[in-house]
């Protein structure tokens, strides 16, 4: 195993989840100012499952006895236009699930068979993340943007979960 290899995947990995975290937190702290609360939250969840990423990530770069970089890898992109912040989500899943299939690939050709099944599970959760914005943009698309404000809607008027 080359572990030098993957451990620079891996490297690159923390900083594309921590420039999702961020663009992502962005989005949510903006569209819940707009009042689109559930969207927003969308969001916020996404970003702490991409948090998860990174700290599964860190986690093997460490056991390859390797430093974890925590640099993220682009600056945040600013809109505050829904349409718009979905689809710069879809791009930034499809480039991770695009990458992660790479890097897979090589840590598999590297006998490095735990980063390749870490890269590939990540993979699955990618595709879900765009599936989940795709599915957002798609009634954006049909509806326009008085879906999010329905949704919104709904959400203030729902009645509350009882606090344990």
């Amino acid at each position: 195993m080359k572990s030098e290899q993957s451990i620079g995947l891996l490297n690159k990995s923390v900083a594309d989840e921590l420039a999702a975290v961020h663009q992502y937190m962005y989005f949510h702290f903006h569209l819940d100012d707009l009042g689109f609360t559930p969207l927003a939250s969308l969001f916020k969840r996404t970003a702490i499952m991409e948090m998860g990423h990174v700290e599964a990530l860190a986690e093997r770069i460490l056991f390859l006895k390797g430093d974890v970089q925590m640099a993220a890898a682009e600056s945040v992109e600013t809109t505050t236009d829904p349409a718009k912040m979905l689809a710069k989500a879809i791009e930034m899943e499809q480039e991770s699930a695009r990458d992660y299939n790479g890097a897979a690939q090589n840590c598999g050709a590297n006998a490095d068979a735990v980063s390749k099944q870490l890269f590939e599970r990540l993979v699955g959760e990618e595709e879900g993340h765009q599936n989940e914005f795709e599915r957002q943009l798609e009634n954006i698309k049909r509806f326009g943007l008085s879906y999010l404000a329905l949704q919104s809607f709904g959400a203030a008027t729902a009645p509350k979960p009882a606090e344990e």
